[in-house]
Formats: structure tokens, C-alpha cells, sequence
């Protein structure tokens, strides 16, 4: 009795409020589900204070009851039966109470109320027990997993802060136990009985909430998934597995634990960031898979970080053992293009048979970098993309796997922009469930200093996933939890997490020494038996083994691993293409190369230009009334038709357009995109008249289009730049964009830049195609919304500065295949339109970064004529000066080269100097890969003048430090070229708009002053 006392004391008693939360609505439903057709004849209404037993959650325990009674009065206490025909008649509810008659009494049953008024206080002492009761009941359910023993170590160092709790049952005493109460529907501990004994329902909701497994759910505020997971775990001996399962579970536990003690074994010396410590992590995920295949699903994409992944990709991907063994050859030599990765960052993808549902399934875990949860996003993008090409809408047969740390779960911001992804409707993938390999220490932190929640799974509440902790060290609660957690995301397709509670044998890696920081976890980590050991004692003592079997079985597993240690000697050449993630079948040859090394022209017919403008210009569907405003523009779009040009906005429409019409999804994604941050683009059109009516005219171009997807994103850079970089990898017949709303804001997204975007492809020969729109440009909006950041994306381009490339006839598609990424800044919307569409019909896959107009998307001069974007035409990658200047090219004095929206402000400035003849302007569109060859014959042809760089951005920005030793390695440092820009600076831009005016005019008098040379290169 002392221990379910303090049990109970230290689960403390909740508000009354709280405990009243089976809510009137809740049950109004039930009753609408159930078979009850009528409606309550009278309320019951009386003073509180003449009525005391009414407050609180009495009056909640009275209308149940009152509702059990009017669906057949057969369902309560002959009691309770009394009291509702009384007070139905019309006495007071305190006196409509009346004692069932004794056998020998009369039989009328028409006994006065007021002969047993006195009895009030026996029916409050009823009402009192039952609703200490149900308050206990709910308090396991809330706080059940507080003390729970998930801690293998038990040293527990999960802090809840709790008030001092009341010690007693609710008001209930010792001499209550042997009572039997009426459950609530509120739980299923009772399996088939509706009535137990105190002292049997608080066994039974120990045994639910507080062994190996924690549950959280109660934040959870849909009914219907409370009631599951209630179903799922207090269901009396639902943890119940077969002796085929349990002797499957051994098999994979010693597959897990044997492989890290054969790596130890072998490399010592070596990072291998191994599973020591939680070995059930391995059955956990195969638990997992084989519920979720035997569920329907057909494909899942993992992502993880480092730790386990060596095992998790031999035992759970399976990959060949001698693939894994022959990374930690020192001798071994790199064969394919690229530089590599370590052994623990590489991806797989792997199509087997499931064994245990005997169905084919195809896991694909993706490469990452060390950067803590930077996959997550990356991962959930693959998964949409799987599940977008395949039809599969409500994730049937995609799905994806998460799994984490504690420290970077709870630390990471990216895990929250990725948990706030789940059930957008452009971005859910309809469920994932989250694994997190919770050793209770980061690196050498501990949680107390590496979180400020009780748990580092506390985040997924913000999306109501029930969370299932569970101690690590009990395989079978471990297998039963996964069970559920699949189970769960299958009835759902909702997140879930699963928290291994667990710990770190070794230090954060192999040669580390973790007794410096945390010397009492080590000592008590020394004394810990292994789980496998634990598993097999007990397994032997139920008499589900023998010893005997379990050293036969692991006899086995270890020949299988000596044997491919032996053969892994054998490699000698490491090949990454053997550890891809996102293969491409059919899009490259059988040994992964480009099918061809051209690109055919990016134009198209001038029919179908004006048949997509037309589109742009109109609103598909009837009885839709658009904006007045947007009536304007629309009208706009259709005269330039008639005019042939286009303005930047109809160019960007014209490349979709036609890639849709070709059969190439596009996908647009990021912060304000389907109306545009400067409101030109308006691809989403919104009805005047009726909220939420949407028209995309793009979806309405051909019967047999590919289909066009539009989203605003959610307030995340980081998140959602990664969502489409996953989104991209999954197919290469798709021209995925991701827009910022200015371009500075990428810097939020630098780890996805830095880390998968622009070394991608060097680290795991993975080619990815996406887009990058950064609206860039000085326009005197201040530090902030002006730059891009070119520099940044410029430096970590991979052409060599010093060498003048060898140019051969296909020079210029040579040059995109051996960089690793693609920046332009076009100046014309006919360039846009060509970058964009050669995007798709290059024969290979680079990121492209565009640097976006501002200003110019409205600029008069900004507008292309038809011509340049018929069959034939080309992105071009340098425009030469087109005028007077190139016309007498040897009475040049100056040739000034520039990108971008400077080259408005520099041919207005000609043209109001009078030197359409003297100075050259040559916009340089493609600015990584170099255009070597076209830059020196522009120079070649203006033999007599002086050659200028400008930019508008300061000197230690832009393209300055990118361009200065490549235009000196083109012109073999033969002739100077000389600087014209803003000075160098600490911020971006000016906040002050005079400051810009002038700062403007500077550099326009420093390029056009032929008088006196600016700044030397």
C-alpha cells in the first residue's frame, strides 16, 4: 500500500478542471456515433450553492451518468435509476435521491422524497470516489512516463521541476482499495470488465505507464488519437510476443552488437562512431520497416547523423560488409570524380525483399554532412518528391525515417523549421517517424546544460506527435513501442518519435576519453552489462533459447563478418558511385556518364510563345473575378504579346510554360513566390468574391502538361531550402526553384548552401539541378534587401583563376560539366528564359544561382523582343555592346564590362555623355564557369582602349575579387584593367538614400571620365 501511496503522491493530483476534460463536446459525439437518437427531456438545474455536489467535475460525473441512464436506465445502479425519474419529475436534485426499497418494503416504489433527503452526503462520498477515480486514472496518463523507469543507468537526469505534490490517492483511503469502481471510457485497462478493484487498476496503470515505457500523449487534442494510443498501451497484456519473434529480435540484437565489438576488434585506432550502447537501436528501425512494409509502404528514405550508421547501413540498408570493411583500408584509392567523404557520412540505396512481410522495399539512407539535422529537411524533401512522382497523395508507399541525437534534437533549430513542414500541404509528406538515440550527453555537455525542456523530444509537441520514451536496454518494450510508432503513422500520417533512452559506451568517438567531463556516468557505464547479455539471460531463463543456440548464432554472424573482412582486402579502388543515394536510372549512360556532351538550342516556336503569353494573360476559369489591379497587369501581359516582347515576369512564365508543356514538373517554392515579393509574378490568381477560390492559369497550358506547383513557404529559409534541394535529388526531369524573398535572407540557409549545395557532387558524385532565385541589386533600400552575397557564392566556385581554359567545340558545356555550380546575373528576361530551360536540357545536373532584378522587373528598357527566344537561340554568356561602339571598334576609347542592373545605369549615362561611340559596355551574364574565351575576344576586338571592371556593389564585395585574376589571366596580364565601383565597406549598402545617389554618380563619373584612369585592377 506504501508503494502505489507514493507512486500515486508523486504523480500529484490535477485540477479539477483538468480531470473534466472528457469534454461535453467530446461526448456529444460519442453519442452522435453511437446509437442514442434523442435528445436529454430536462436539464438539470439547481443553485450551486443549495447543490454543492454540482460543482466542479461532480456535476460532469452526474451527466454521464444522467446519459448512461437515458439510453437504458438498465446501464446505472437502481440508485442512480431513482434519482433520474425524480428529478425528472420535477424535485430538486439534492432531494430527488432515494434508497432502492428493501425486499421486504413496499413495492410501489412511490416513496416521498423528502423521506431520504438526508442521504445527500452518501451520494457525494459516491460521486467524490468515483471521481477520485477517474482523476487518478488521468494522472497516469499525463505523468505516468515521470516516473517511469526508462533510464538504463538509471541516474536519470530528467528534471520536471514539480510542484510539492499532495501524498493520498485522491482522497482515497487505504481502506478503499479492495473497492470496486465503475471505469471511465477514458481508458481500457479494464479490457473486458467495466469495474475493478482499486488496488487492480492502479497494478494495471503502473504496468501501462511506468515500466520500461513513457508514454506523452495527453497534449494531444484530438480524442479519436488519444483513445488510440490509450488502446494501444493499457489494453491488459497487449505486450505479448510470439517465440518466433522474440528469437528474431536475438538474431538482429546480436547482428548489431557483434558488428561494432568486430570493428573494434579490427580498427581500434579508428572513428567509427559506433552504437555501443544502444544496440537496439538496429531491431528498432528493422521493427519499424517490417511493420510499415507489411502497412503498404514501398520505399523509405532515411536520414541520420553519424552515430550507428556504419551498423545502421550494414545491418538495416545491407550493404555488403566488404564495402564498409575496405573504407578503413589507408591504401585504398579514390576512382571516381570528386573528393569523398568519410566512411560515416556516405548514403546508400538498396532494393530488397522484406522477409517478414514478402514484399520488395526500397530504402535509400541519405549523405550528410556533420552538421547535426541538417538532413532532416533534405530527407523530407527526397520523400515528397518519391511521392509526388508516384501518385502516391496520402503516403501510402513513401514514407520517411528520422533519426537523431538528444543534444542536436533539442539544440537544433532546423529540427523545429522541419517539424513546422509536417502539414503544409505543398511540403507534408503525410508522416514521419523520428527516432532519437537519446544517450543523455552531447559530446561532453550534459542535458542540464544542453536544453532548458525535461526531455530533448519536448519540440515535437509543438505538432502534437505523441512522443514514446522507452529504456533501450529492454529490447522487447523497444520492438512493441516501434510496433506502434508504424502502426500509428500508418492510421494517422502524423509525425511520431520514438526516444531510445540509452547511453553512450565510448566518448563522442572512439579515441576520445569521456571520464574528464563526466567521471560518475563512466564509472556507472563501466558497470553496465550488456544489452545483449541482459536479453539473452532472460530469453534463456523463460526457456525461448538454450545457451547453446545463442553461441551457435553468434559463431555464424562472426564468420560472415571475417569472411568479408577477408575479401575486402581484395578492394582496391573505393568507388562513392557504389554509395549513391538518389540514382537516376536511364538519365546517364551504364557507367554514369552524359549521354552527350552538346546542348541543343533553348528557344521555341513563336506560336507556342505567344500561346503561353496568352495564358499568362488570362483567368482559365468562369465567374472569377480577379483584382482590379490585377486586371491592369493581366492586360499588360496581353499587349506585349501582341507587341512580342516580354517583360522579365512573362519571360520567367514563357520557360515554365514550355517546360511544362515538354513534360518537365516545375516546382516553385519559397517565402511570397506565387504573387512574387515585388508583385510581378502572380501565378496563384485569388478570387474577389469567394474566400480560399484560387486559379493557377499555369496548370491550364496543355491537356497533357506536367503539372505546376506553386507554394509559398513557411517563414524558413533553412528548412525550406533544404526541402527542395531533397526535392531535386529525387528526379532530374524537374526544374525545382527555390526563391528568396531578398536575396540576403540565404544566409539563413548557409549550411545547406555550404555543406550539399555547392560540394554535393565532389563529396558523394550526387548531381542536384536546383535553382536558386536571390532577388539582388543597390537600390538605396538600405544594409538589409540589397545584396545577394555574389562574393560568397563566387569564392566557392571550383575554376581555376590562373589557367586559360583549352577551347574546344563544345567548350561551353565542357566548362558547366566539370564546375559545381552555375551563377548568372542576366540582364534581359530572353536570358532568363534561356538559363532557365538549358537548366533542363543539359545533359547533366548542376545547382544554378541566379542573381534576380529588383527594379529591372518594371525597368522600359528590360524587355526582350521574340526574336531572341525563337529556335536557335542560346542563353549567351556574354553580350556584347550591340551600338555604335561595336560598329567602329577602333575608335573605342574604353570598353567597360560590368553584370547586371549596373548596365541600365551605365547606358543611360553614355547616353546622356554623348559617348555612344567612345565607350563599350559588355555585359558579362554568365559569371561561374568564366567566360574566358568570349571576355578575351571582346578585349581582342578594342585593341585601342582601356578596359574597366564596374560593379555597384562596394570593392570587397560583388564580383570584384572573382572577376579581377581571371580577367588577368584572359588578357595574360598583358594590358591593365582598371576598377570602377563603391569603395570598400563593412555593410552592403548605405541607409542613407542621398548617400546612395551619390555614391552612384561616383562610380558612373570614375567609368565614363576618359580623361583620368579609375583605380587600377
Amino acid at each position: 500500500m506504501h508503494h502505489l501511496r507514493t507512486t500515486v503522491a508523486r504523480l500529484g493530483p490535477l485540477a479539477a478542471a483538468q480531470t473534466a476534460q472528457i469534454a461535453p463536446q467530446s461526448r456529444l459525439l460519442a453519442l452522435e456515433r453511437g446509437t442514442r437518437t434523442f435528445q436529454p427531456v430536462r436539464s438539470l438545474r439547481a443553485s450551486v450553492a443549495a447543490e454543492p455536489f454540482l460543482n466542479g467535475t461532480s456535476s460532469n460525473y452526474v451527466e454521464e451518468m444522467y446519459y448512461a441512464w437515458l439510453e437504458d436506465p438498465r446501464n446505472v445502479h437502481k440508485s442512480w435509476d431513482i434519482f433520474f425519474r425524480n428529478a425528472n419529475a420535477g424535485a430538486p436534485p439534492g432531494a430527488a435521491y432515494q434508497s432502492p426499497p428493501p425486499l421486504s418494503g413496499p413495492s410501489d416504489g412511490t416513496m416521498g422524497v423528502r423521506a431520504l433527503v438526508g442521504a445527500q452526503p452518501n451520494v457525494e462520498k459516491l460521486v467524490k470516489d468515483h471521481l477520485a477515480v477517474q482523476s487518478l486514472i488521468r494522472a497516469y496518463q499525463v505523468r505516468g512516463h515521470h516516473i517511469a523507469k526508462l533510464d538504463p543507468l538509471g541516474i536519470s537526469c530528467v528534471d520536471f521541476d514539480d510542484a510539492p505534490c499532495t501524498v493520498g490517492l485522491y482522497g482515497l483511503t487505504e481502506g478503499d482499495l479492495d473497492k470496486v469502481f465503475r471505469l471511465p471510457a477514458s481508458t481500457f485497462i479494464g479490457g473486458n470488465d467495466s469495474a475493478l478493484p482499486l488496488r487492480e487498476i492502479i497494478r494495471r496503470l503502473e504496468m501501462a505507464y511506468c515500466q520500461h515505457i513513457g508514454v506523452e500523449f495527453m497534449f494531444i487534442n484530438d480524442l479519436e488519437q488519444c483513445q488510440w494510443i490509450r488502446q494501444k498501451f493499457e489494453t491488459p497484456g497487449i505486450m505479448q510476443f510470439s517465440l518466433e519473434e522474440k528469437r528474431t529480435l536475438l538474431g538482429r540484437m546480436i547482428r548489431s552488437t557483434r558488428f561494432e565489438e568486430f570493428l573494434q576488434r579490427k580498427w581500434s585506432s579508428e572513428k567509427r562512431f559506433g552504437l555501443e550502447g544502444c544496440e537496439s537501436l538496429i531491431p528498432a528501425l528493422k521493427t519499424i520497416i517490417d511493420r510499415s512494409s507489411q502497412c503498404g509502404v514501398e520505399s523509405m528514405i532515411l536520414g541520420m547523423p553519424h552515430r550507428g550508421r556504419l551498423n545502421v547501413l550494414a545491418n538495416v540498408i545491407r550493404k555488403d560488409l566488404d564495402q564498409i570493411f575496405c573504407q578503413f583500408d589507408s591504401k585504398l584509392e579514390a576512382a571516381d570524380e570528386g573528393s569523398g567523404d568519410v566512411k560515416y557520412h556516405l548514403g546508400m540505396y538498396h532494393r530488397r525483399m522484406n522477409r517478414v512481410s514478402d514484399r520488395y522495399i526500397t530504402l535509400s539512407l541519405v549523405a550528410n554532412p556533420s552538421h547535426l539535422e541538417a538532413v532532416d529537411p533534405v530527407v523530407q524533401g527526397k520523400t515528397k518528391a518519391e511521392q509526388f512522382y508516384s501518385g502516391d497523395t496520402e503516403g501510402k508507399r513513401v514514407m520517411s525515417i528520422l533519426l537523431h541525437g538528444d543534444a542536436a534534437f533539442a539544440g537544433q533549430g532546423i529540427v523545429y523549421e522541419t517539424f513546422h513542414l509536417s502539414d503544409l500541404p505543398s511540403y507534408t509528406t503525410h508522416g514521419t517517424i523520428h527516432v532519437v538515440v537519446n544517450n543523455q550527453i552531447g559530446f561532453t555537455t550534459d542535458p542540464r546544460m544542453a536544453r532548458s525542456s525535461p526531455y530533448p523530444t519536448d519540440v515535437a509537441r509543438v505538432v502534437n506527435a505523441p512522443i514514446f520514451h522507452v529504456n533501450a536496454d529492454n529490447p522487447e518494450a523497444v520492438m512493441f513501442v516501434c510496433n506502434v510508432a508504424a502502426e500509428w503513422r500508418n492510421t494517422f500520417h502524423k509525425d511520431v518519435v520514438v526516444d531510445l533512452v540509452s547511453y553512450r559506451r565510448n566518448g563522442h568517438n572512439e579515441m576520445d576519453e569521456p571520464m574528464f567531463t563526466q567521471p560518475l556516468m563512466y564509472k556507472q557505464i563501466k558497470k553496465q552489462k550488456g544489452v545483449l547479455q541482459k536479453f539473452v539471460e532472460k530469453l534463456v531463463a523463460e526457456g525461448v533459447i538454450t545457451t547453446q543456440h545463442y553461441e551457435e548464432e553468434v559463431a555464424r554472424y562472426d564468420k560472415i563478418c571475417e569472411d568479408a573482412f577477408a575479401h575486402s582486402k581484395d578492394e582496391k579502388i573505393l568507388h562513392i558511385k557504389h554509395w549513391l543515394d538518389s540514382p537516376w536510372p536511364g538519365f546517364f549512360t551504364l557507367d554514369g556518364q552524359p549521354k552527350t556532351m552538346s546542348c541543343p538550342s533553348t528557344g521555341i516556336r513563336e506560336d507556342e510563345l505567344c500561346h503561353i503569353g496568352n495564358v499568362a494573360a488570362s483567368v482559365p476559369l468562369e465567374d472569377f473575378m480577379i483584382h482590379g489591379g490585377l486586371s491592369r497587369i493581366l492586360k499588360g501581359r496581353a499587349h506585349m504579346v501582341s507587341k512580342r516582347v516580354c517583360d522579365w515576369a512573362l519571360g520567367e512564365y514563357m520557360a515554365f510554360g514550355s517546360l511544362l508543356k515538354e513534360g518537365i514538373h516545375v516546382r516553385l517554392s519559397g517565402q511570397d513566390v506565387e504573387r512574387g515579393t515585388f508583385s510581378h509574378r502572380h501565378h496563384v490568381l485569388h478570387d474577389q468574391n469567394v474566400d480560399k477560390r484560387i486559379c493557377i492559369p499555369m496548370n491550364s497550358i496543355s491537356p497533357d502538361q506536367a503539372p505546376y506547383t506553386v507554394c509559398n513557404s513557411s517563414l524558413s529559409e533553412y528548412g525550406v531550402l533544404g526541402f527542395e534541394l531533397g526535392f531535386a535529388m529525387a528526379s532530374p526531369n524537374a526544374l525545382v526553384l527555390w526563391e528568396a524573398q531578398f536575396g540576403d535572407f540565404h544566409n539563413t540557409a548557409q549550411c545547406i548552401i555550404d555543406q550539399f549545395i555547392s560540394s554535393g557532387q565532389a563529396k558523394w558524385v550526387r548531381q542536384n539541378g536546383i535553382v536558386l532565385l536571390l532577388p539582388h541589386g543597390m537600390e538605396g533600400m538600405g544594409p538589409e534587401h540589397s545584396s545577394a552575397r555574389p562574393e560568397r557564392f563566387l569564392q566557392m566556385c571550383n575554376d581555376d583563376s590562373d589557367v586559360f581554359p583549352k577551347v574546344t567545340g563544345d567548350f561551353a558545356v565542357h566548362q558547366l560539366y566539370d564546375c559545381n555550380w552555375i551563377v548568372v546575373n542576366c540582364s534581359t528576361p530572353a536570358n532568363y528564359f534561356h538559363v532557365l530551360r538549358r537548366q533542363i536540357l543539359l545533359p547533366f545536373r548542376k545547382p544554378l544561382i541566379v542573381f534576380t532584378p529588383k527594379s529591372l522587373l518594371r525597368h522600359p528598357e528590360a524587355k526582350s523582343s521574340f526574336d531572341d527566344m525563337l529556335p536557335g537561340t542560346h542563353f549567351q554568356r556574354l553580350i556584347p555592346d550591340e551600338g555604335p561602339a561595336a560598329v567602329g571598334p577602333q575608335n573605342v576609347k574604353r570598353v567597360v564590362f560590368c553584370t547586371g542592373k549596373i548596365y541600365y545605369d551605365l547606358i543611360r549615362e553614355r547616353k546622356s555623355r554623348g559617348l555612344e561611340d567612345a565607350v563599350a559596355v559588355v555585359r558579362i551574364e554568365q559569371l561561374s564557369p568564366f567566360p574566358f574565351d568570349l571576355v578575351k575576344a571582346e578585349a581582342d576586338q578594342y585593341q585601342n582602349a582601356d578596359l574597366v571592371w564596374c560593379q555597384e556593389e562596394h570593392k570587397n564585395q560583388g564580383y570584384y575579387d572573382y572577376v579581377k585574376p581571371r580577367l588577368r589571366t584572359t588578357l595574360n596580364r598583358t594590358r591593365p584593367i582598371w576598377y570602377a565601383g563603391r569603395e570598400p565597406a563593412a555593410a552592403p549598402a548605405t541607409g542613407n538614400k542621398h548617400s546612395h545617389v551619390t555614391e552612384l554618380q561616383r562610380l558612373l563619373d570614375a567609368a565614363f571620365d576618359l580623361e583620368t584612369s579609375p583605380g587600377k585592377l
